[in-house]
């Protein structure tokens, strides 16, 4: 169990853990998720955590296939410009590891901003919390638990 997968219970939401044997070897996570679960990729979410204005963290989840537009999620979350934080404050500030950041249970909740194309699907898949482990769940349950909101997020 992780908090993830507890926030989960908790909220009541309809939800399916997958897990499956994590590579150390692999770059892309969420594409080694995809690859070994057999999901379209574009169902896979990556859950990503950027500095708006080098003040406040906030998480884009977007899907494992495209890539978070810094432009997009500065906007989005109200600033003017993002970067990718530091994995060791995202560690502090999620309690979770680079590679399995989970959108659900995370220690300080931030800002989440879920990628528009996640309403094409009926459920999609984030990190449960831990390499190795997915969540499924609807993107509307996602928005709720999290509370997020949708919005473009990917780079042209």
């Amino acid at each position: 169990m992780t908090p993830g997968i507890n926030a989960a219970i908790k909220a009541g939401i309809f939800h399916k853990i997958h897990e499956y044997e994590h590579d150390p070897a692999s770059a892309g996570y969420g594409n080694e998720a995809a690859e070994k679960m057999a999901v379209d990729p574009a169902r896979v979410f990556k859950t990503l955590v950027v500095s708006v204005d080098g003040k406040a963290l906030a998480v884009g989840i977007v899907p494992v296939t495209g890539m978070l537009s810094m432009k997009l999620i500065a906007k989005a979350a109200g600033g003017k410009k993002a970067t990718m934080a530091d994995p060791q404050e995202v560690q502090r500030r999620t309690g979770y590891v680079m590679g399995g950041v989970s959108p659900l249970g995370q220690k300080s909740r931030l800002k989440t901003l879920i990628d528009a194309s996640a309403e094409a699907f009926e459920t999609i898949y984030v990190s449960a919390g831990r390499r190795g482990l997915e969540i499924e769940l609807s993107p509307a349950d996602l928005v709720q638990l999290t509370n997020g909101q949708l919005a473009p997020l990917q780079q042209e």
